[in-house]
């Protein structure tokens, strides 16, 4: 792979992308509640619903539930906006999601609160280096993670969320077939793991799943010793290995519902509290520790851009049209083909 890419370099373009989105999105105070009345008078206005995933703002999460959309996954999003009679999806997360709710539904148009908001899997994995990359090895399946521009879904064979990902693996394994995995190496490294798949895995991470430390875990079980550990596959091995569940976004929610325990660490971002807080509220949830507050901490357990979403962009969005989502037609139903054959895999 390119140095372009190295992990240094990625650091450098996340702070780039951080310091032109803060730059750019200078966010004015205004009451909430008058903010919220608006958004949900133009909703009504524009036939729009409201899509949010799990790590927005608690105000943009309870809005979604107030006026009948929905809080999920990326992919869950999508499925979602895609089934709904509105004419309008307004997409609360970062650009991706945006991207694929627009592959699967191009009739409808899609706005973002703010197009500043991406992900360092997506912006780390470019698809001209991605390309050449694949093409050096042309006998292997590419498999790519959701969280990737749609340009790469375009060029993969598949498309998986973390929820289905292992499914999809063991079913190419046992049909014989080498894979590519990008771009998150954390989590392609934990599926190779558990399947014993044969894999290359793109040097990719999440900056705020790859700040959680197995030392600090280890440390606030002794703080907590009944509590259990809630931890998504985006992780270090490391702290995966002290996991009592491993599991996606949507699988860590059903966990804290179900299980018995009345504590958790959750090493995910913190924004699942809201839901986790709302299905269990006599239930503790404690951040799993990061870097800590200093220099190297880049996330501390928040997606620096899924928090530049806000309630005021949204409403902006709605009354502007702006932050709308537009795939070259040619892009998009390449796209199409590997994200509806997880969707066809999943319904079976």
């Amino acid at each position: 792979m390119s140095e372009l890419f190295n992990k240094s370099a990625l650091r450098d373009t996340v702070q780039k992308y951080l310091s032109e989105a803060e730059e750019n999105l200078k966010i004015k105070s205004v009451d909430d509640e008058q903010i919220r009345a608006e958004i949900k008078s133009l909703l009504k206005e524009k036939n729009a619903v409201l899509v949010a995933h799990y790590y927005t703002e608690d105000a943009i999460q309870e809005l979604a539930e107030e006026t009948g959309g929905i809080i999920a996954d990326s992919l869950e999003m999508a499925r979602f906006g895609a089934n709904h009679p509105a004419e309008t999806l307004v997409v609360a997360g970062v650009k991706f999601m945006g991207e694929t709710a627009k592959i699967l539904s191009p009739e409808k148009t899609i706005l973002m609160p703010t197009l500043e908001a991406t992900c360092s899997l997506d912006i780390g994995c470019p698809i001209d280096e991605f390309s050449a990359f694949c093409d050096q090895y042309p006998d292997r399946k590419v498999v790519v993670y959701a969280n990737t521009s749609a340009a790469v879904k375009a060029r993969a064979d598949w498309v998986v969320t973390s929820s289905i990902a292992l499914d999809v693996v063991e079913h190419l394994v046992e049909q014989g077939e080498k894979i590519i995995w990008a771009p998150d190496q954390h989590l392609g490294g934990y599926i190779q793991r558990e399947t014993g798949a044969d894999m290359i895995l793109w040097d990719g991470a999440c900056i705020v799943h790859e700040e959680f430390k197995a030392k600090g875990i280890t440390d606030l079980k002794a703080v907590y010793p009944d509590a259990a550990v809630l931890v998504h596959p985006e992780s270090p091995e490391a702290v995966v290995e002290v996991a009592d569940v491993v599991g996606s976004t949507s699988q860590l929610l059903n966990a804290s519902k179900t299980m018995t325990n009345d504590t958790f660490i959750v090493a995910t971002d913190r924004g699942i509290f809201y839901k986790m807080k709302q299905a269990s509220p006599d239930k503790r949830f404690i951040e799993a520790p990061t870097a800590g507050s200093g220099a190297s901490c880049r996330s501390c357990a928040h997606c620096p851009w899924m928090a530049l979403n806000s309630l005021e962009m949204l409403r902006d969005a709605l009354k502007n049209n702006s932050g709308e989502i537009h795939i070259q037609e040619e892009t998009r139903v390449k796209a199409l083909l590997p994200l509806q054959k997880m969707l066809n895999f999943q319904a079976k």
